[in-house]
């Protein structure tokens, strides 16, 4: 396979997965923390990352805006719920392992 359409074809597993996680509204980020290591910030900042690395100005809003599809307070009022003590207490352990 060519650079060209490798690059392509993450650009667009990269879109599905966007995609993929602006459906699934139900699943909060501490949960992707929690079973992933990553959850819909990191991607963000992963995207601005990747702008900068080329010279581009990207800022964090912006970058969650495109990741989120809408401003991130929206979506924080529309869909961010409380973590449980569960989900608190799995986080806590989850970092405390990566060091």
């Amino acid at each position: 396979m060519d650079e060209k359409t490798q690059t392509e074809l993450e650009a667009a597993a990269f879109r599905r997965l966007v995609s993929h996680l602006r459906e699934r509204t139900d699943v909060q980020n501490i949960d992707l923390m929690n079973l992933g290591g990553f959850c819909r910030n990191c991607l963000s900042k992963w995207y601005r990352a990747a702008a900068e690395d080329r010279g581009l100005e990207l800022d964090y809003d912006s970058a969650r805006e495109i990741v989120y599809g809408m401003p991130y307070s929206e979506w924080k009022e529309k869909y961010q719920t409380e973590a449980s003590a569960e989900q608190k207490a799995a986080f806590e352990e989850s970092h405390k392992a990566q060091g």
